[in-house]
């Protein structure tokens, strides 16, 4: 259900919004997370949830959600997605796990949970 929703419900380009998009996405998948407006302070309640981080080197399943730390020059709240088995969603369609190119060429640190 969450993936459905994230997949019917995401744009072509970033609107801004990804953690209200994951955060609703993992609510129809039915987890209530509670609200932030900051992606980077999603991770405790993700942990309140039941979900827990995996290791760097795992592959995503679907269902994982991953939040993305800021970088310097960029978006100061971070940046929350969900994977669907093949592709990352938030507020639009990613072409990789990262949300553009300043994630892209900063690489900052991120960390993948999953409910298990």
């Amino acid at each position: 259900m969450a993936v459905n929703y994230v997949k019917t419900h995401a744009g072509s380009h970033s609107q801004g919004w990804c953690a209200e998009f994951t955060r609703k996405a993992i609510r129809a998948g039915g987890i209530t997370l509670g609200h932030t407006w900051h992606s980077t302070d999603y991770g405790p309640m993700l942990r309140r949830a039941g979900f827990t981080a995996i290791g760097a080197y795992e592959t995503p399943r679907e269902g994982d959600v991953i939040i993305i730390q800021p970088y310097a020059g960029g978006n100061p709240i971070g940046h929350m997605a969900i994977y669907d088995g093949a592709e990352w969603y938030s507020d639009f369609k990613q072409r990789d796990i990262w949300a553009g190119p300043g994630y892209q060429a900063a690489r900052p640190s991120y960390t993948i949970y999953r409910k298990n």
